[in-house]
C-alpha cells in the first residue's frame, strides 16, 4: 500500500474530537485524530513494513508516526533510523509508542537505554527510561542492571526533566512489579522519594503513586 493511500485513509479516519484530545497531548496541528482502535486496525492489515514505516514517520503527521511505530519491524530497522526518530520525537506519546514498539525489541535496546538515559534531550532520556521500565517487564535486564537504575532514581528523579521523571517513577513500578528480589527495595525507595511532581498540561493524566500501584499490579498477578 502507497504512502499516499495510507495517508488518505488516515484523514479520512480522524474526527475532532479526537483532534481536540490529542493536541492537549502535544500533538500539534499536523493532525488528523485517528483512534488507536482504527490504528490498530490498519497496522494488522499492513502488517510489518519498515519502508512504509521510515515514509510515515518522514511526515510529520501525528497519526502517521503513531501507525509508523506499529509497524515497523524491530528485527530488520537500522539503529540509525531509530536513533533519528528518538531525536525528533516532540511528545511524550510519541517517545512511549517507539520506546514500546521498536526500541525495546530491537537487538540494540540494551544500548540505546544506556545511551538514552544520558541525553540532554527530556523526551531522549524519556525513551532511556522507558527502555529501563520495558525490559525490566521483559525480565531482560539483570540483577546489577535493575540496582543501578534504582540507585540512579532514587538519586536523581527529583531533579530530572519533567518527563524523565515521568518515565522514572514508570521504571519504578516495573521493576517492583517485575522483579521479586527487588520488590521490598522498590517499596522503601518509593517511600524516601514521596511523591513524583509531573506537569501534564492541560489533561487528566496523573502520575501514579509507586507503592499503590505495584500493590495492584501484583494483586492481580497473583489472582
Amino acid at each position: 500500500m502507497a504512502l499516499a493511500e495510507v495517508m488518505a485513509e488516515l484523514e479520512s479516519l480522524g474526527t475532532e474530537q479526537n483532534r481536540k484530545t490529542y493536541a492537549r497531548h502535544s500533538g500539534g496541528a499536523n493532525i488528523f485524530g485517528v483512534s488507536f482502535a482504527h490504528l490498530g486496525k490498519i497496522a494488522k492489515r499492513l502488517k510489518k513494513n519498515t519502508p512504509l514505516a521510515e515514509e510515515l514517520w518522514a511526515t510529520g503527521n501525528f497519526d502517521a508516526r503513531n501507525l509508523a511505530t506499529m509497524i515497523a519491524d524491530p528485527s530488520n530497522i537500522s539503529r540509525q533510523t531509530v536513533e533519528a526518530w528518538a531525536q525528533s520525537v516532540n511528545n511524550r506519546s510519541h517517545g512511549d509508542l517507539v520506546a514500546a514498539h521498536v526500541s525495546s525489541k530491537a537487538p540494540f535496546a540494551q544500548e540505546l537505554m544506556e545511551k538514552w538515559r544520558a541525553a540532554q534531550s527530556d523526551h531522549t532520556r524519556q525513551q532511556g527510561w522507558d527502555l529501563v521500565g520495558l525490559l525490566a517487564m521483559h525480565h531482560q535486564l539483570t540483577d546489577g542492571q535493575m540496582s543501578a537504575a534504582l540507585a540512579e532514581i532514587e538519586r536523581t528523579i527529583h531533579t530530572a526533566p519533567n518527563w524523565t521523571r515521568h518515565a522514572m517513577n514508570g521504571a519504578l513500578i516495573s521493576i517492583g512489579i517485575a522483579s521479586d528480589k527487588h520488590h521490598a527495595e522498590v517499596l522503601q525507595i518509593a517511600s524516601r522519594i514521596g511523591k513524583v511532581e509531573v506537569d501534564h498540561g492541560h489533561t487528566d493524566c496523573k502520575t501514579p503513586d509507586a507503592a499503590a500501584y505495584i500493590a495492584k499490579a501484583r494483586a492481580r498477578k497473583k489472582g
